[in-house]
């Protein structure tokens, strides 16, 4: 007999039931065809009813609940047909599964055991009308779990054939999916990337930007202020995604994105791309070796020849875009400023600011931190503000966080309305196969940042400082001061300072204070001081 335990062979109380109550399950993975007057889900139903009539005169009934999952996949049990017949089962109203095969139930070996404990666990079993076996022995369960286990083995060799596929592809230097980057557009036949010329100067502009203002930060403001946005396009399903403004992160990733330079890059080799670059080498080594630079000097944005400490740094309050340094040779004796960028490129008439004297905004920027370290209530003022900016921060890594999860829930139903084409031959299955390669990647590109989230949401927690650390910090500041190299000034000055506004029409000076700098200052300022002490015993 097929998986069926009679009333007699029951040690559970089953005989002692009126009957044996079967609920049919029936699965698709995909809703293709689901519309039809007879589907797949009408034929594994009726095989299933002819199956539990030859058992009548054991006391088998068929149901009349349908449990169908149309469209989900069995590599989980997230499934709300299913859900429902579990519940039937530990209510007592079914106390017999049937299916017409096993990998209907689940493809998965660990969620079958998972369902098998159920039924155990309320006197219910499980029968497959196609393959004969029987539950409730050693042999037959044996059998239900080799045929599992090749269920899944299927599974996890179409992701490595997959993987395999995708990587061959990239060495190839094809594009094999993901979200569309600003600069390209999908060709009208999918797998391959060309160029957006609109988009490409516009990518070509930020590469330059960046280069001019040394910074992250005062690009993504310049961007903010002209309106740039993120790529934006139509998905498969109709839906607009993307064009949102361009953040800090995405800047970064954008910079450091080697596809401008007609490269693709897989598991860390690059190939020579089938696309068209936007960006030149000069331009892209240039712009990767100031990012790095950055990066290992804690926020340093480029030498400082000429001694300018808040290069990168100083905004227009009149046009809020940045300005930058420059200086000018006369009777050999240099004079250094700082210009507003809007000033320079469309002239002096757009701007009442125009530019300041690099020393005397200096100065103005020494002076008032060392007002912070003489006044206790502006020092108190400064760190609650940077409390705030961490929540802010904290909360803009929460946002983004849920709309990854969102993102991610809507590539798990697609997956699942893929996975079952990927099996099939002709044209559709390489599409579907593609397809789900494009999937899998973008997911490990998601996880990957919300790793990063994670690390981004530890650091800001770390980022809090006490106020007698930063008093004590600043307790030496002048003499302290004259004693650090040019270098050290600077990173003394990025530290504690993300931004100076400076606003020509007043002659006002506002600084914007880095949390995380503050607490890397408090930590190395000591170690300063001690030189410095050591200094004046040598003289």
């Amino acid at each position: 007999m097929r998986g069926e335990r009679s009333p007699k062979e029951n040690g559970s109380g089953l005989a002692a039931r009126a009957g044996v109550r079967c609920g049919i399950y029936t699965r698709k993975s995909t809703e293709e065809g689901l519309d039809q007057v007879f589907n797949t889900l009408d034929a594994q139903r009726e095989a299933a009813e002819s199956f539990i009539n030859s058992q009548r005169q054991e006391g088998w009934v068929a149901l009349p609940q349908k449990y169908d999952d149309g469209g989900y996949t069995g590599a989980n049990m997230d499934r709300p047909a299913l859900k429902r017949l579990l519940a039937d089962i530990q209510s007592g109203a079914v106390n017999c599964v049937a299916v017409y095969k096993v990998d209907r139930l689940s493809r998965s070996l660990l969620d079958f055991a998972r369902i098998m404990e159920i039924l155990d666990k309320h006197g219910a079993t499980f029968v497959s009308v196609t393959q004969q076996f029987n539950t409730t022995s050693s042999m037959g369960r044996l059998t239900l779990n080799v045929l599992l286990s090749f269920a899944q083995f299927e599974r996890e060799m179409i992701s490595e054939r997959t993987r395999d596929k995708m990587g061959a592809a990239r060495r190839k230097g094809k594009w094999v999916g993901g979200n569309p980057v600003l600069g390209y557009d999908v060709a009208p036949l999918g797998g391959s990337l060309v160029v957006n010329e609109e988009e490409a100067q516009r990518v070509r502009e930020i590469f330059a930007l960046y280069l001019e203002l040394g910074s992250l930060i005062p690009v993504v403001e310049e961007l903010d202020r002209r309106g740039w946005r993120m790529k934006s396009w139509t998905t498969r399903e109709g839906r607009h995604a993307g064009g949102k403004p361009i953040p800090k992160n995405s800047l970064y990733n954008l910079l450091t994105n080697i596809i401008y330079t007609g490269k693709v890059e897989h598991a860390g080799q690059v190939y020579e791309g089938e696309h068209d670059r936007i960006i030149d080498d000069e331009t892209w080594n240039k712009v990767q070796s100031t990012l790095n630079r950055n990066g290992r000097c804690g926020g340093r944005s480029i030498g400082n020849k000429y001694s300018a400490l808040l290069k990168g740094l100083v905004r227009c309050g009149t046009c809020d875009v940045g300005m930058m340094h420059t200086y000018v040779n006369k009777k050999d004796r240099l004079y250094r400023y700082y210009v507003c960028v809007k000033a320079q490129q469309r002239g002096w008439a757009q701007c009442e600011t125009r530019s300041v004297s690099a020393p005397d905004l200096e100065n103005a920027v020494l002076e008032q931190l060392r007002g912070i370290g003489r006044n206790p209530e502006m020092l108190r003022k400064v760190l609650r503000q940077l409390n705030e900016h961490r929540q802010n921060d904290s909360a803009g890594i929460e946002l983004e966080r849920k709309a990854i999860d969102a993102e991610l829930r809507q590539i798990a139903q697609e997956m699942k309305q893929t996975v079952s084409m990927v099996g099939k031959t002709g044209h559709a299955a390489d599409l579907a196969t593609d397809r789900l390669a494009e999937l899998q990647d973008r997911v490990s590109q998601l996880n990957n940042r919300l790793a990063e989230l994670r690390q981004q949401e530890t650091a800001i927690e770390a980022e809090g400082v006490d106020t007698k650390d930063v008093e004590a910090a600043l307790h030496d500041f002048d003499p302290l001061w004259e004693q650090l190299s040019t270098w050290e000034q600077e990173r003394f000055i990025r530290a504690l300072v993300e931004t100076v506004r400076y606003d020509g029409k007043t002659g006002t000076v506002t600084l914007g204070f880095r949390s995380r700098g503050i607490k890397e200052f408090c930590t190395w300022a000591p170690a300063l001081t001690e030189k410095y002490e050591h200094a004046k015993q040598r003289s």
